[in-house]
This record gives structure tokens, sequence and C-alpha cells, in this order.
């Protein structure tokens, strides 16, 4: 009986290594986000909303072809609001940053081009200063729902391109809104 059971347990080891090597993985990129600061009877003297670039860095490991677990970074960069109201004047700075964790399932499409979504959880960082009416520092941060889905189109067994469309949470009340286009490029051990 323990060698039946040796034998069935070395089989599907087995079966299951031949069928998909796992692996680790990094990746480097760059997102876009939206920004849009909502200051109560301002007039704006500078842009009020927009879209900034910034970087993004991740690893991952895959268990097998369609699950993997996956962490990053993103720096969002640094945005300013100039603003007046009726009692004065003010200006406020952000700098924005997070770091995210997420499961992400793969189907694969044909051989180079696969889609994947994901999610998880992320932590924002916003760092705010201002001037006038909105003096001071605080730092607020954030932990949201981190969800992904987006595309993946392999080069060669080891380098692959990424697009996705990510939602990464609202950031402080002043500042970054939670959704963003990101692209990059993948590299498989």
């Amino acid at each position: 009986m323990k060698k039946i059971l040796f034998t069935l347990i070395a089989s599907t080891a087995a079966l299951s290594g031949a069928s998909y090597a796992q692996s680790a993985y990094i990746g480097a990129g760059v997102t876009a986000s939206q920004y849009e600061f909502d200051v109560p009877n301002a007039v704006s003297s500078g842009n009020r909303s927009g879209t900034n670039a910034a970087g993004k860095i991740f690893a991952g490991y895959d268990f097998d072809k369609t699950w993997a677990v996956e962490g990053g970074y993103m720096d969002f960069g640094s945005r300013d609001y100039g603003y007046s109201t009726n009692n004065g004047s003010g200006n406020i700075s952000t700098d924005s940053s997070a770091f995210y964790v997420a499961g992400k399932a793969t189907m694969p499409i044909n051989q180079q081009v696969s889609v994947f979504g994901k999610l998880g959880i992320i932590e924002n960082r916003d760092k705010m200063r201002g001037t006038g009416l909105s003096s001071g520092l605080r730092n607020d941060n954030k932990t949201n729902l981190y969800a992904s889905v987006g595309a993946q189109y392999a080069i060669n067994q080891k380098v692959s391109l990424i697009a996705e469309v990510e939602h990464t949470g609202k950031s402080a009340d002043q500042g970054r809104d939670g959704m963003g286009v990101s692209l990059g490029a993948r590299y498989n051990f």
C-alpha cells in the first residue's frame, strides 16, 4: 500500500512539473493616473484636474499557467494646485505613491497572447503640503481594493509586453483619482 501511495504522489508531482514550470518574474512600466483637486468655492489658477504619468515596478511568482501572486510599487509623482476664494488664496502640493499585493489569474488566448485579471489590496500613500488657506503638512495613507485587467504579449519565453487598466482606489481627499492605465515589460526567470 505504501508503494502504491508513493507511486501515485510521485506520478502526480512529475506530471504537474512537466505541464508547467513555476517561475518568478520582475517588471517595470509607465502608468498614468487621473488627479482632481476639489476646494470648495475655489477659482482655479492652475490645472484642477488632468493626467499624470509616473513609474511602476513589480515582481511576482507563477504557480502554474493560470495562478500567480504579484506585488509592486507605483510612484504617481507630484502635482500642484493654486487657487483663490473669497477668503484668500492658497496652494496644495501632493506627492503620491502606492504598494500593492494581488492574486493574478491568467487565461491564454494563443501561444503569445494572454489576458489576465488581478485582485488584491493597495496601500496609497499621500504627502500633502499647503500654503495660504491650506497651510500645513499632512500624510494620508489609505488601504483600498486593488483590481486590474490586462493583456500580455510574449515576445519570447523570457520577455513579455503588458498593457492593463488598474483600479487603485482614491487617494487623499485632494489629489489622485483611483483609475489608471499602465504599459510595461516583464522578464521571466
